[in-house]
């Protein structure tokens, strides 16, 4: 089918805007010699893991169940991190992953002796404190009290023998101007013990696909590290790999005012794109302005029974009509594997624009799938 036909509401994924990135995370990669790796917390869509596998070195996961998508779906490098690992799925990881990043020492000492007997690599992520992001503490790695990383106030270099590799991530959607503030600072507080290190793993937040993203100075970090200290390199994004290459398209279903034009969607924020919330954010739609911009002004929301259930507000150039069809952008990050079910509401179906323009379903969700999920 063509676009102007998919069922609504649906994310569609347009295969030839993921190949874009990929070509320039590849260039990367051969200019080099670091190793990219998909973060699949922010894009799991497995139908194109053999293409992704074809730029990239493998996948990152965050635990047991990415971590066996990863191996199945691409089969190549796989590494994982978790804040703590349950003592009953640990064997499988180690199975599963080549490096197993642990976040404490106390943890290090519990698994690593396990990790090394199968021959599979001991990382620890270190937490450099230093935050070089603005906005929502909760998306700040190296707030205070943050549960992620050892700082130095309680690094062991005493234990670094069971150590292969240093992992950090403190970005979100950056450019490579925080990487080397970052970078920085894990010298100064880590620096003296990287030369016994074999890797060093800059985590993800790089929007290496964004225009305008310095891939220069990017490249001068990785390339610098490499040389002073003799470490393999590692980057795992999410978003950079399917970044403005998704869509959620989706259809008014009413219109009403109550001091302002409203329309209720059959998508919702709450449930399709949780991040609009979370983040929040007001994301870009195509064909409208912000109030003001355009003659007719609209709050978007969804169908759900929670109040704050709204996209946002947007102007258009025409009234909105019921059976108009919208298109969100940016829309396959954070949202297939965020999505949920509040209220009963029915997942969007996943679709694949192919190089031809051809959409096709990769996956329909029913009311088994809202069901399967309780009991």
């Amino acid at each position: 089918m063509k676009f102007e036909q998919v069922p609504t509401p649906s994310y569609v994924v347009d295969e030839v805007l993921i190949e874009k990135n990929l070509k320039i995370l590849h260039g990367v990669m051969e200019r080099t010699g670091c190793k990219i790796i998909l973060a699949q917390k922010a894009f799991s869509m497995f139908s194109l893991y053999p293409l992704i596998g074809k730029y990239l070195s493998g996948t990152a996961a965050s635990g047991l169940y990415e971590a066996r998508l990863g191996r199945e779906e691409m089969n190549k490098e796989n590494h994982v991190f978790s804040p703590a690992y349950r003592e009953d799925e640990i064997d499988e990881i180690i199975e599963l992953c080549d490096h197993i990043v642990f976040n404490s020492f106390a943890q290090v000492e519990k698994y690593s002796a396990k990790v090394h007997a199968a021959g599979k690599s001991v990382g620890l992520r270190i937490n450099p404190e230093c935050s070089t992001q603005e906005g929502q503490e909760i998306y700040d790695p190296c707030a205070r009290g943050c549960r992620f990383g050892v700082t130095l106030k309680h690094f062991k270099p005493e234990l670094l023998d069971k150590i292969d590799g240093i992992h950090f991530h403190t970005l979100c959607e950056q450019d490579s101007d925080a990487l080397a503030v970052t970078l920085e600072a894990v010298e100064e507080k880590f620096g003296q013990w990287l030369p016994q290190m074999k890797w060093i793993n800059f985590g993800g937040g790089h929007h290496i696909t964004r225009d305008g993203y310095n891939i220069e100075l990017l490249e001068s970090c990785i390339t610098r590290i490499q040389e002073k200290y003799g470490l393999e390199v590692y980057l795992e994004p999410g978003e950079a790999i399917a970044y403005r290459a998704g869509f959620l398209v989706t259809t008014v279903l009413e219109t009403l005012e109550n001091g302002m034009e409203l329309a209720i969607l059959d998508t919702s924020a709450s449930c399709h794109m949780p991040d609009v919330l979370e983040m929040p954010y007001r994301p870009p739609l195509q064909n409208s302005g912000v109030v003001g911009e355009k003659p007719y002004a609209y709050r978007l929301g969804g169908p759900t029974c929670l109040a704050g259930d709204v996209i946002g507000d947007y102007s258009f150039d025409q009234p909105l009509a019921v059976g108009d069809r919208l298109v969100f952008e940016d829309m396959a990050i954070y949202s297939m594997v965020k999505n949920n079910t509040f209220n009963g509401m029915a997942l969007p179906a996943i679709i694949l624009q192919d190089t031809n323009g051809e959409c096709r379903i990769q996956k329909q969700f029913s009311y088994e799938d809202f069901k399967g999920r309780l009991s």
